[in-house]
């Protein structure tokens, strides 16, 4: 089933497109409107006729189990028609305003991911999503209805195509229909999250896309951090020959524009684009560090936070954190707090010194030892008790600090020390939110370099002590400590690792990667008995393909060893 609406002219000329990437935060429906009409505002001043908003732009994305309250769905639903009638009010009335919401399903009363066109002071026109993920981060099925149509606009004779994100994932569906329609272009909205090398897995996608309708693509993803998820933006404009006719930024609101020319070509899909931008692909290691950065500042802003603290150690992760937090909110809303206990080096605290003087933080002092022999006194604690005693006695700083001043507590562990479950819970791993917990040790490093080869780019400090990334990791818990000491050295680790979680490889396989029986063993024990502390591990930002958390949910009770 199809199903058509029409504008009364059809001049066949073209169409100005705004793509308006923008980000929302989910359930400030006011909030989210308000840009709505603020972008079409700025939209309609250039001269475009259509402007395109995110996925589920007006609830925010992904909504979660707030789709299940009939008050939510009714008010997003209200603020559309809201919506539509302030455009209108403001003299914008004739630009259609593409944009995402949660509708409901009136036969079952069930929610759906659905997109409406405002025009004319009205909700013109609708479509719901068709395909609906159950993968990975998403778990949709369980809460949307599935739409069964596809939907072909009619807008000043052009014959525009709709979809939601996974509509275009996915073979047949409303993108088949769609291509025996004869449509000038396909409109998909998006709410794509971040990971690692996905960028020119959409581009090949939304060509594949364009040859099969015969038409150009216009890609729009939402920006901007949402709990444990990153949406980059990236948003773009494919022609029928796949070539790139217009891509926005990465990690940043914009405003773009192209245009659809139908000139003389009615009926053949085909296009020229007007004077283009295509904003220039990041480097690898500048892309994750900005998804780390942008995860944290949104998750900060959102959650009204206006400052962070955080454990300077002289270490890389705790240097490579705070680098992120000062440019995230600004080094002077960064309070960085050395605990130095009767087992840190002297280096370790210049390091930490030299760090907060790099990034312009606040730095005190506050020693472990006196806290750590009062404890003593009345505990006895030997080994490993006693290590991860002087753990939880920085945590209990750093809460601290956090409660007094209305600060937001970073973890600063990385995802080979949570798959290892080398951090003390109620220790180094308390906080509210968890910067790099899905970076490997390794790539910490890179991202450490790499930010310090910016700075020095752009003629400014290195924010981070080189000593900090040079030196052996160590947790300084005892004399002499070394992470070796307990783990295999970082470069092999992060390859098992890699192989065991991301790839689901189990031991026979990894027998077959290459990698020496014992190092299995050991690597395969130490991440099975730690599900449990990664269960009550703060949130932080995904930026592979398999972060712990949504994408992988094991059992903590689990018997099944190889």
């Amino acid at each position: 089933m199809t199903s058509s609406e029409s504008t009364p002219t059809a001049n066949r000329t073209g169409l100005l497109f705004a793509l308006a990437q923008i980000d929302t935060c989910v359930g400030d429906l006011e909030g989210n409107a308000a840009k709505v009409l603020e972008y079409s505002r700025n939209a309609a001043g250039h001269g475009a006729q259509v402007v395109v908003f995110p996925e589920m732009t007006l609830s925010g994305y992904p909504i979660e189990d707030l789709a299940f309250r009939a008050t939510f769905r009714r008010a997003a639903w209200q603020t559309a028609n809201d919506l539509a009638k302030r455009l209108q009010q403001e003299g914008l009335a004739e630009i259609f305003v593409v944009v995402g919401t949660v509708g409901t399903d009136r036969e079952h009363d069930r929610p759906r991911n659905r997109l409406v066109v405002l025009h004319d002071g009205v909700v013109w026109a609708g479509y719901d999503k068709h395909f609906l993920p159950n993968y990975g981060v998403f778990d949709e099925f369980r809460i949307f209805t599935p739409g069964e149509r596809s939907v072909v606009l009619e807008i000043h004779g052009a014959r525009v195509g709709l979809a939601i994100c996974e509509d275009i994932w996915q073979d047949g569906g409303p993108v088949a229909q769609l291509a025996k329609q004869h449509i000038d272009v396909l409109l998909t909205i998006n709410g794509s999250p971040y990971e690692e090398g996905k960028g020119h897995v959409r581009q090949e996608l939304a060509a594949r896309r364009a040859a099969e309708v015969n038409a150009p693509v216009i890609y729009l993803n939402q920006v901007g951090g949402q709990d444990d998820l990153v949406f980059d933006g990236g948003s773009f404009v494919v022609g029928t020959d796949g070539q790139l006719l217009e891509r926005s930024p990465q990690f940043r609101e914009d405003l773009g524009f192209w245009h659809l020319d139908l000139d003389g070509q009615a009926g053949e899909g085909q296009e020229a684009a007007q004077p283009a931008t295509l904003s220039p692909a990041l480097d690898p290691d500048e892309e994750v560090y900005q998804a780390c950065v942008l995860g944290l500042k949104d998750y900060m802003a959102k959650n009204h936070f206006t400052g962070v603290c955080l454990g300077l150690s002289g270490g890389i992760d705790s240097a490579l954190v705070a680098a992120m937090a000062a440019d995230a909110c600004g080094g002077e809303h960064v309070w960085g707090i050395s605990m130095p206990s009767m087992y840190s080096s002297d280096g370790s605290r210049d390091d930490a010194a030299d760090l907060a003087k790099n990034i312009g933080a606040h730095y005190e002092i506050q020693a472990v030892e006196p806290l750590f022999t009062a404890y003593q006194k009345q505990l006895h604690l030997e080994g490993v008790a006693a290590e991860n005693l002087q753990a939880r006695i920085r945590g209990v700083i750093v809460m601290a600090y956090s409660n007094t001043h209305g600060l937001l507590a970073l973890a600063t562990g990385n995802k080979s020390e949570l798959a290892c479950g080398y951090s003390t819970i109620y220790g180094d791993a308390v906080g509210g939110y968890a910067p790099i917990k899905d970076l490997l040790k390794v790539r910490v490093w890179d991202l450490a370099r790499w930010r310090n080869r910016q700075a020095e780019a752009l003629g400014e400090q290195p924010p981070i002590p080189e000593n900090s990334i040079t030196k052996p990791p160590s947790a300084e818990l005892r004399p002499g400590q070394q992470d070796s000491d307990s783990l295999p050295e970082y470069e092999l680790l992060d390859k098992v690792l890699a192989a065991y979680i991301e790839h689901a490889h189990g031991r026979a396989d990894l027998l077959k990667d290459g990698f020496d029986p014992e190092t299995v063993d050991t690597v395969m024990r130490l991440v099975d008995r730690a599900e449990w502390k990664r269960r009550q591990y703060p949130l932080g930002p995904k930026v592979t393909a398999l972060a712990f958390g949504r994408d992988r949910r094991l059992p903590v009770t689990n018997a099944f060893r190889e």
